[in-house]
């Protein structure tokens, strides 16, 4: 497979992670568009994006949310945003479910 992410997963490419257990894993991004720019992603790269979230396989994005919550309370983060992008014209240039988490001040309006 030829995907950054499922690479990063296994250590083939090298990430500064954050967080990991058996579900998922947490690093921050090599080109912070925020002070704080981290990525939660599924250790398993079944779903693509989000148009691939069922009521059965749901349960991931639960977790992840989990996840991102538990690590802003780490931090000391109070104010985040959380964002995914689904498909090409969105902006997704990785086909492998991830969330982008930012923080650290201000952050600019949404497109």
């Amino acid at each position: 497979m030829d995907c950054v992410f499922c690479k990063i997963v296994t250590g083939e490419i090298p990430s500064k992670k954050l967080y990991e257990d058996e579900k998922v894993i947490a690093f921050y991004d090599i080109a912070p568009a925020a002070p704080v720019h981290f990525l939660v992603i599924p250790k398993v790269h079944e779903l693509t994006g989000a148009s691939d979230i069922t009521e059965e396989n749901s349960g991931i994005v639960a977790h992840i949310f989990a996840v991102i919550a538990r690590l802003a309370r780490e931090q000391g983060i109070e104010s985040y945003r959380v964002v995914t992008n689904c498909g090409e014209q969105a902006g997704q240039t990785v086909r492998h479910l991830h969330f982008h988490v930012l923080a650290g001040g201000t952050l600019g309006a949404m497109a």
